[in-house]
């Protein structure tokens, strides 16, 4: 699929997604409650796809897709699309499918874990598969403090460990603002020849009726750039984001 029939596919999604959530709305009865309760949506445009610290679109805007279901007991799974260009003969879309389970421990601490799949499409037939599993855990106090850690024994498809620690913070500082802060450090086994890096970003957002606007700063360290070249650099990306 070309960038262009795929950037047209995810935009008629995009625009399909809020007519979905208005039609279960509309739906009467037990099972349109139902229907609310277990299945949610996100949809955004963002002026750069950003991974922890690096761009995953060549700096290239992106339009991004998910939906989950989640049951009672936390359990939930879901699928989350975006287009990516990781250069001549690179996939043009990342399809990440996950299964996980999320728990309110009590009133102020909930727990996250989750095995992600980071399924690549449209890559050339010499470029080799890069798709590879997670497990990610995420520990968060009060809404506000979250400690994640990502382990894979096979980051990138190298069949070598790849390890992602991350602190981030959430606060609203006023104004309908939403302040984000976030900091982390990804780590590889030696035989991948990747450099262990620390990424680090800054967001400000803020509801615009159903629609979310962010404006944030993403960056990474000098080995950060060793490893990915321009891609990992400090950028600032406008992000908006709808969900149901």
């Amino acid at each position: 699929m070309n960038h262009k029939k795929l950037s047209l596919a995810l935009a008629a999604a995009l625009l399909a997604l809020p007519m979905l959530a208005s039609a279960q709305d509309e739906m009467g009865g037990d099972a349109a409650e139902e229907e609310s309760s277990i299945f949610s949506w996100n949809a955004a445009l963002t002026s750069d796809y950003v991974f922890r610290g690096v761009s995953q679109t060549d700096e290239e805007p992106a339009l991004q897709l998910g939906a989950d279901l989640n049951f009672d007991s936390g359990f939930y799974v879901g699928a989350w699309a975006s287009n990516v260009d990781f250069g001549n003969g690179g996939p043009d879309l990342e399809i990440d499918t996950y299964l996980g389970w999320n728990a309110d421990i009590n009133d102020a601490w909930n727990f996250d874990i989750q095995v992600n799949r980071y399924n690549y499409i449209g890559e050339a037939s010499g470029y080799g598969t890069i798709d590879y599993n997670e497990l990610i855990t995420t520990v968060t106090w009060s809404e506000t403090l979250s400690l994640t850690y990502g382990f894979t024994n096979d980051v990138y498809a190298l069949g070598e460990r790849g390890q992602y620690f991350g602190l981030g913070g959430s606060w609203d500082v006023g104004h309908d603002i939403g302040l984000d802060i976030g900091v982390g450090m990804s780590t590889f086994d030696n035989a991948t020849g990747i450099d262990n890096y620390r990424d680090w970003s800054v967001s400000l957002n803020r509801d615009f009726g159903p629609v979310n606007a962010a404006l944030g700063y993403y960056d990474t360290d000098g080995e950060g750039t060793n490893n990915f070249g321009e891609v990992a650099d400090g950028r600032v990306v406008l992000t908006f984001s709808i969900g149901g």
